[in-house]
């Protein structure tokens, strides 16, 4: 927290334990007193004989309460008991009130050093905290060209099966054989042998191991677990991507107090768009929908140009960076 919030709890907190001393005691809101109205309390004027002191008062109070108790029975003085008290509570009502206003003036002219020193952010303001931002966000590119050949390669493993069953219906009618070579043996076995049927047959073995290599390359695809690898480096992608394009604009204004807009602010923006757009398709993809994975590959196609871009644009920035901060 900066020294402005603690210097601002300090003066709410000795403020309203101001007040509530003061409401507890005079049984009034501590917003109802002035300087004037508390001048006017402890040196009330008298209405003919000018300003007298609390002693005074409380004498000429006794003198009146005196000639009164000659009209009245008052043989143990509870009368004269009772006017003490008024003037004791009195007294504790104005120096509460007193009180009240020496707290509020100072808590309102303490001095605020955080004002003229600006926030302390410590190692977030060094250099350490710094370089978090280039350094993850360059290990984030990595990631990102490794995130999308994940996803070509498993969108190619989708692929290969439609492919390998266009291959299939181009062979020729096997007779019953699970492979060329054994329904050309059959064929040359029979009585009469069909040349056509044969000749056919061998010019369908090209094509035979087409797809026992695209059949093979398929299996080899499904053993990496494509899917589950590419969801979850593209989950951790977005988390860390977003979190720490963010975390550069705060640490620039942590060290100079200001940001400046320009185009690696801009592309870092519109990569954050990117990602948040392609996250949005993964849904609509899980339901075999082609336009949005259509979508999702070109944001992040888009993304993958921009986080180059990135890279130009800031390099200059972290050469300025290293030579105005120290470590830690």
């Amino acid at each position: 927290f900066s020294k402005e919030i603690c210097i601002a709890t300090m003066k709410i907190g000795i403020t309203l334990a101001a007040a509530i001393g003061a409401f507890s005691l005079n049984n009034s809101s501590v917003l109802g007193f002035s300087s004037s109205s508390l001048t006017h309390m402890a040196f009330h004027p008298m209405a003919a004989t000018g300003r007298k002191s609390a002693s005074f008062r409380f004498s000429s109070s006794r003198d009146n309460k005196d000639s009164m108790m000659s009209n009245s029975y008052d043989p143990l003085g509870f009368a004269i008991k009772e006017e003490e008290e008024e003037v004791k509570v009195s007294i504790a009502r104005k120096t509460s009130a007193a009180m009240v206003i020496a707290l509020l003036s100072s808590s309102t002219m303490m001095p605020s050093s955080a004002n003229a020193a600006g926030p302390d952010w410590g190692l977030f303001e060094g250099r350490t905290g710094s370089l978090l931002h280039p350094v993850i966000m360059g290990s984030m590119l990595l990631l990102s060209l490794g995130t999308a050949l994940l996803g070509f390669q498993y969108r190619r493993q989708r692929n290969l099966g439609s492919e390998i069953s266009e291959l299939k219906k181009t062979l020729p009618s096997m007779n019953g054989a699970s492979t060329l070579a054994d329904a050309i043996a059959n064929a040359e076995a029979a009585e009469t042998v069909d040349t056509m049927l044969v000749q056919s047959l061998k010019a369908a073995i090209p094509v035979e191991m087409e797809i026992q290599a695209l059949t093979q390359e398929r299996k080899d695809l499904s053993s990496m677990g494509l899917r589950d690898k590419h969801f979850n480096q593209g989950a951790l992608l977005a988390f860390l991507g977003t979190a720490f394009a963010i975390e550069g604009p705060l640490n620039t204004y942590a060290r100079a107090g200001k940001l400046f807009p320009g185009p690696h602010l801009y592309a870092g923006a519109g990569l954050v768009v990117l990602w948040s757009a392609a996250a949005a398709c993964v849904p609509a993809m899980q339901k075999g929908n082609d336009t949005a994975r259509s979508l999702h590959i070109g944001a992040n196609v888009a993304g993958i140009g921009l986080f180059a871009w990135q890279v130009v644009s800031g390099w200059p920035i972290l050469l300025k960076v290293i030579e105005k901060t120290s470590w830690p």
